[in-house]
């Protein structure tokens, strides 16, 4: 079968199909030659697939290998022009609404299992008593032991007013729990957290910009306003990946006059070459206001950061951003199938696009690179500062990206905190706030008692290190001569790290402080209990005191160098997923 998908792809993608960069004008000659290109290579799959279907030796399947060819064909381009069969409209529906028909809960692959990592407040789930680290053992009497977190989400997900029947194992207990619930349309709030923090300063968090995003952050902002003196605003976007552009363009609304373009785009077709105005009058046009983004702040989250940082509305502090400059439309397609397609480039109110990779060339080894320094241009915000395109958004204050220690992945990969996280829940019926809970000395050796006998075996970046010394020795026949330090050097770093627990511990107690708060008071509680320790707070805090410094940094007088400050907690290092 492997020959047919290889013969398929090579129909496919070798027989025609030119990529254009989207800079360069399409003439009407090779708009007739593609039309040609695509007809000629159409009739030629479509005997290809009839000569497979009657001659292959085994029998085939259809859809399958379409899948597989489309697949192929479409990872020519960017990697966000997709295929998106029947079975999976649904999952790209969640990513415009932030809806979707489910039990609400997040849920992660752990061994044979898939265990219920947190579910949502108020959710299906939580309503069924459902808790962090139960087991699913069966689903509407099919095992679901050993079978992959994809099968198992797939299972989960459904039509709201559904009923879906669950066998469950606790941890504390080897006995089962059956809990039947009815799906329900659950709703995933683009604004999990907003509140009033030291200095009058107001806090929002932003993780989406699915439907309503712009009015759930309105709403908050205006509440904030309402109920406090409000001195400055902190909007704290890092690990938004993005979503709505027009989203994007009515939260810019708020803080800036009726009519300002936010954002354009251009594409091949003149109907994607469109300005984006904001279309009302703004609700606060003085308040200073710090954006907080990292590696993670991309598409919609770049537009919001971006246009404030060019109309000089906003300081932005972090990291670069990711750097997708693309506008991708959701098309139909036959048999209820559909098509996300990359349709245009966006730009920001200075003129630059912050695309960081060009998908129209690859180069020698088959991969596509990022946009060179030498094509890189300067441009310049509304009052004359320097900014520039092809690579993200550069913050005005620039921070570290933090480095987590290879002994804190490994507790937290191994899931040794969460299952530690998930024991402390079930022998303490309730903990202090999560503004006020904190890892006691006494909670962190209980934690050590527990992971001592338990396997997190890790390899340091020294371990790594020495590691490649020894093969290279051995490649130019030093080894022999040094292997006896090389051993002894290897023991001292074995003995060091017994120490790492005691090294690493506020890297450890940070994740383990999250963990355990989202048990009580889930993702809210988690966010509220990171806010006093995170650092990027505290620099912005620090902006926002200072006046003259701010205005100083919208006005071009302050500069800063690059890994200045230290970066903040990721909050998710393993994969989770609403269901």
């Amino acid at each position: 079968m492997r020959i047919v998908r290889i013969a398929i792809i090579i129909f496919i993608l070798g027989a025609g199909f030119p990529v254009f960069s989207q800079d360069k004008p399409v003439t009407e000659a090779t708009k007739a030659n593609i039309g040609f290109e695509l007809m000629k290579n159409l009739d030629i799959y479509s005997n290809l697939m009839k000569e497979l279907s009657t001659d292959y030796v085994d029998v085939i399947n259809p859809g399958q290998l379409t899948e597989t060819g489309i697949d192929a064909m479409l990872e020519s381009l960017d990697p966000y022009t997709n295929f998106i069969p029947e079975n999976q409209v649904e999952d790209y529906r969640f990513i415009t609404t932030g809806q979707y028909g489910g039990i609400g809960a997040l849920i992660h692959q752990q061994g044979k299992y898939v265990v219920i990592s947190e579910p949502y407040e108020g959710s299906p789930a939580q309503k069924a008593g459902l808790k962090a680290g139960d087991k699913i053992i069966r689903i509407n009497g099919q095992a679901a032991v050993n079978k992959t977190y994809d099968e198992v989400s797939a299972v989960l997900k459904g039509q709201a007013g559904t009923v879906v029947k669950l066998v469950v194992e606790r941890s504390t207990s080897s006995d089962t729990m059956v809990k039947e619930i009815i799906r329900e349309n659950i709703k995933i709030d683009n604004v999990p957290y907003s509140g009033m923090l030291k200095d009058s300063i107001a806090y929002i968090k932003l993780t989406g910009f699915t439907q309503n995003a712009s009015r759930e952050f309105r709403q908050a902002f205006i509440n904030l306003r309402e109920k406090n003196t409000v001195k400055g605003l902190i909007i704290d976007i890092r690990g938004n990946g993005g979503g709505l552009l027009t989203e994007a363009v009515e939260i810019a609304n708020i803080f800036v006059e009726k009519g300002q373009e936010i954002v354009s785009t251009k594409g091949q077709k003149a109907d994607k070459n469109q300005q984006h105005l904001t279309s009302s009058a703004p609700v606060d046009l003085v308040v200073p206001i710090i954006i907080l983004v990292d590696s993670q702040s991309a598409s919609a989250s770049e537009i919001l950061a971006g246009s404030l940082q060019d109309l000089d509305r906003a300081v932005v502090l972090g990291q670069r951003t990711f750097g997708k400059g693309l506008v991708q439309n959701v098309v139909p397609l036959s048999y209820n199938a559909q098509m996300k397609i990359t349709v245009a480039k966006y730009y920001i109110p200075s003129g630059r696009c912050i695309q960081a990779i060009d998908y129209s060339h690859k180069n020698k080894q088959g991969t596509f690179d990022k946009i060179p320094d030498s094509l890189i241009r300067e441009f310049k915000t509304k009052h004359g500062r320097k900014v520039y395109d092809g690579g993200g958004i550069s913050p005005d204050v620039k921070a570290v990206e933090r480095q987590f220690s290879n002994l804190a992945l490994a507790l937290y990969n191994k899931f040794l905190i969460f299952d530690y996280a998930t024991l402390f829940e079930r022998t303490h019926p309730s903990i202090a706030g999560p503004d006020k809970f904190e890892i006691s000395d006494s909670l962190y050796n209980d934690f050590l008692i527990y992971i001592k006998d338990k396997d997190f075996k890790y390899t340091t970046r020294s371990d790594q290190a020495l590691e490649k010394l020894r093969k290279e020795a051995e490649k130019e026949h030093y080894y022999d001569g040094i292997k006896s330090e090389l051993d002894q050097l290897q023991s001292s770093m074995d003995t060091d790290k017994k120490e790492d627990l005691k090294k690493y511990r506020d890297q450890v107690q940070e994740l383990l402080k999250a963990d355990i708060l989202g048990r009580y008071y889930f993702q809210k509680g988690k966010i509220i209990g990171t806010l006093k320790t995170d650092p990027l707070l505290n620099e912005a805090f620090s902006v926002l005191r200072d006046s003259a410094r701010y205005s100083g940094i919208l006005a071009g007088k302050f500069s800063q160098p690059d890994n200045s400050l230290p970066g903040s907690v990721e909050e998710e290092l393993h994969s989770k997923d609403g269901q």
